[in-house]
């Protein structure tokens, strides 16, 4: 990617598709070139933590929402220490941020931080195009960037897919560190950082666990050398299939039959660990409304997601896996994709969405409470 940092109000932009289609607007953020896959995001509000999630590593994020950067950029919303979308797509970029907490327009630090992005587009448009084709390669090119469509559209296709990608050691801590406890300590954790959102080990914290995130190396020794009552397997980018030093940890995991808990590629992890498979969706879910019903209450929740791949397993039976008899918990209601998974004789689940809330609808806050439930259980 390379960047340039002047001004970009009147400076042409184009994004292209790999399958050719095009659209031209202005640039946004820092002036260049970037590639990745084109995706969309549905949420209406949230951008901050969706740009600093490390899900969206190598993503170029589309916002359906016509309008952002209302409120600014704040100095306490990132959920990690930078942004990792690879490009940001947007129709309506707000001219002038309106919040107590803003330190700075969303524009300039898209340009501190190098991310190229392009506005004044229809991406309505562009939305109904990638539901319709399924998410794919794309380009932002602007200023010095720009050619004639067909080297454009040439260098795009030169870029690597999503399907096979290795991303979670990419974005992960380099060093274990560790997250106190709020108040009285109750547990310790080991959470291993696939790509870990900060919110995340906050809200173990606020129930009295010491989190000690680690590096997504972590070996079965080093998890277990902080003498964890749990040990929690966090989101993270790229496709499952190539994670297999993380499906390894968590089968030596769950063959010492600790408490487990996994979210998102967590949850992907844990249906390759027990057997299943995994597969690319046509163009993922991403953004805070989507419905999903936990089938162990019945009710309904409005969830984040953030994913574009799912686990392949069945939705009606119990399945035999080598710890256990396994079941579908969780089920997405728009297209009936496994939304979580559970292990009916050992004290292992996972879910494929966020439940941390950042940002998003708490709906799902009680599985973290139910993380706690199995960790007291275990020690009782």
């Amino acid at each position: 990617m390379t960047t340039s940092t002047r001004g970009t109000t009147r400076v042409p932009a184009v994004l292209v598709l790999e399958d050719g289609r095009i659209f031209r607007g202005r640039a946004y953020g820092a002036v260049g070139e970037t590639f990745g896959e084109a995706v969309f995001s549905t949420g209406m509000t949230g951008y901050q933590e969706t740009l600093t999630d490390p899900s969206y590593a190598r993503q170029i994020v589309v916002a359906t929402a016509p309008q952002i950067g209302n409120t600014g950029w704040n100095d306490e919303d990132d959920e990690s220490r930078r942004i990792w979308v690879s490009g940001y797509v947007v129709r309506d970029p707000a001219r002038v941020p309106s919040n107590w907490r803003s330190r700075r327009s969303l524009d300039e630090e898209l340009t501190r931080q190098g991310v190229v992005g392009i506005a004044g587009i229809d991406t309505r448009a562009l939305t109904r195009h990638l539901r319709e084709r399924g998410s794919m390669r794309a380009g932002v090119f602007s200023g010095e960037a720009l050619a004639d469509d067909a080297a454009l559209l040439a260098r795009v296709l030169e870029q690597p897919q999503m399907k096979g990608a290795s991303l979670f050691a990419e974005v992960a801590t380099q060093e274990a560190y560790v997250v106190p406890a709020i108040g009285e300590k109750k547990f310790t954790v080991a959470a291993v950082d696939l790509g870990i959102k900060g919110m995340t080990p906050q809200r173990m914290a606020e129930r009295g666990i010491e989190v000690h995130v680690l590096p997504a190396t972590a070996t079965v020794e080093e998890v277990y050398a902080v003498q964890p009552d749990g040990v929690f397997f966090s989101n993270g980018p790229g496709d499952p299939a190539t994670a297999d030093q993380p499906v390894a940890l968590m089968r030596g995991v769950l063959e010492r039959g600790t408490p487990l808990f996994g979210i998102c590629f967590g949850n992907q992890i844990l249906g390759r660990a027990l057997g299943f498979g995994t597969f690319k969706l046509k163009y993922g879910h991403r953004g805070i409304n989507q419905p999903v019903q936990d089938r162990t209450t019945g009710k309904v929740e409005v969830t984040a997601h953030n994913h574009g791949f799912a686990v392949d397993a069945p939705l009606d039976k119990v399945s035999d896996t080598p710890y256990g008899r396994a079941e579908v918990s969780h089920v997405c209601l728009n297209d009936n994709v496994v939304e979580g998974l559970q292990l009916l004789d050992r004290p292992a689940f996972s879910v494929q969405y966020h439940p941390e809330a950042a940002a998003g609808p708490h709906d799902a806050a009680y599985l973290f409470d139910r993380f706690v439930s199995l960790m007291e259980g275990q020690r009782a």
